[in-house]
């Protein structure tokens, strides 16, 4: 993998999960927007690089085993620009499960805009509707919200 591909996903994600501390509960608040931000805009950066590195990069750009979209790396990816395994599956829209960092994020989601940019793991799954389960940093969050549209 280049040098700056592996420089930008690492300063992506330091700048993704930087946290301020919370002095009245020591808490950690993180600050969504700059999230997906981060996500999205390292996401694409990293999906743009791998056609360059994937000696297959003109059927597609992915790096991994069973990918589809583009610019996926790792294995069983769908989508725009997922890094890990096991993202972007499954989802009625391709506006849906996009720019993913981690495993088993945006997966199975129906209507549009739903389980894009989560970092960690199990992340944006099983969304119905619109705008539900994005941004999220951790484990297991915006699952299961607005299915009635599902």
């Amino acid at each position: 993998m280049k040098r700056y591909v592996i420089s930008a996903l690492c300063l992506g994600l330091l700048s993704a999960t930087a946290a301020k501390a919370d002095t009245a509960t020591g808490s950690q608040a993180f600050g969504m927007s700059a999230v997906q931000g981060a996500v999205g805009k390292y996401g694409q950066a990293i999906g743009s690089n791998v056609r360059s590195m994937n000696p297959l990069g003109n059927f597609g750009g992915n790096v991994g085993y069973k990918n589809s979209g583009t610019g996926n790396i790792g294995a069983f990816n769908s989508g725009t620009g997922n890094v890990g395994a096991f993202n972007g599956n499954s989802n009625t829209s391709p506006t849906s499960g996009n720019s993913n960092i981690g495993a088993f994020n945006g997966n199975s989601n129906t209507g549009q805009y739903n389980g894009n940019s989560n970092i960690g793991a199990g992340n944006g799954n099983f969304n119905g509707g619109n705008f539900n389960g994005n941004g999220n940093v951790g484990g297991f969050n915006g699952n299961s919200n607005g299915r009635g549209n599902r």
